[in-house]
């Protein structure tokens, strides 16, 4: 029988060409297999909802006799995570104690703090006082609540309208008034700087205001330090605590002393951040 050229060539074409398929067919379908696997949900362990990574912008307005040298380890704490921080010092002290005056009050310190906030261009922030600071906040509160997305009490005053420092925390007898500046007791003048310094008597009986319907709902956090030997009892006795608690702000506790911030600066940055969501009851 004849056997035609095409007879011949047409099986060797047919094996040429499926040894050429084959690989390619298994290559196309490694392809696409791979990109379906990459698709494929992750495990379950990374599947879960990702934590609140959002950055917040924090102002921290420190305590009397002190300034915003004071805050410098706890905002490089916060910095460190992302967020944005301003430690600004109120006149008369810290780095701006060569404006020092028996004339300076209250409303000098509130303005210190909600002109920078304004003159920063800053909104949405997450205000914090410490001690003191706490009469600050309350007027900041009051003058420019829409800037304001949450405010921290960090072992601090919470005056009620028309309360003074002094009405929230009167001046113990060590507590000596000359010349218009008090001369608190824990002051160390040996020490170079940066350290606390005298402040305006004026400061502290100043009246504040706090009438504000929007400063009144603002959402917030009281923040009590409670020291070693101390009972939360006897800590929430604190008539700032029972002004917090009847506003139906949250309530926190921390161990330590008024200025462990200073001994655990990471770990205070925490809690810091964890109040930014709190709410209101």
């Amino acid at each position: 029988m004849k056997i035609t050229r095409q007879q011949l060539f047409t099986p060797l074409i047919s094996v040429i060409l499926s040894l050429i398929t084959i690989p390619i067919f298994c290559v196309v379908i490694g392809l696409f297999s791979g990109s379906a696997m990459a698709q494929q949900p992750a495990t379950e362990s990374s599947s879960k909802a990702p934590e609140n990574n959002e950055k917040y912008t924090f102002v921290i307005v420190h305590g009397a006799t002190g300034g915003g040298w004071d805050w410098k380890t706890v905002a490089q704490h916060l910095s460190a995570k992302g967020h944005i921080v301003y430690r600004p010092t109120l006149t008369g002290l810290g780095d701006k104690y060569h404006l020092a005056s028996p004339e300076i009050n209250l409303t000098t310190h509130i303005n210190d703090i909600v002109n920078m906030i304004i003159f920063e261009r800053l909104n949405n922030i997450v205000l914090v006082g410490h001690s003191y600071g706490g009469m600050v906040l309350t007027g900041v509160m009051n003058r420019i609540p829409q800037r304001i997305r949450h405010v921290t009490f960090v072992d601090a005053m919470v005056p009620d309208d028309g309360m003074s420092m002094i009405d929230v925390k009167p001046l113990k007898p060590s507590y000596k008034v000359i010349n218009g500046m008090i001369h608190f007791p824990w002051l160390k003048f040996d020490k170079p700087y940066p350290r606390d310094v005298i402040q305006s008597y004026k400061t502290y009986t100043e009246p504040v205001s706090y009438i504000n319907p929007a400063a009144k709902r603002l959402d917030t956090t009281y923040l009590a330090f409670v020291p070693k030997g101390m009972s939360v009892e006897k800590r929430s006795r604190d008539v700032s605590w029972q002004r917090a608690k009847e506003r139906g702000w949250t309530i926190r506790t921390f161990k330590g002393n008024h200025v462990v911030y200073r001994k655990k600066p990471a770990e205070f940055s925490t809690v810091l951040i964890e109040t930014v969501t709190d709410e209101n009851l």
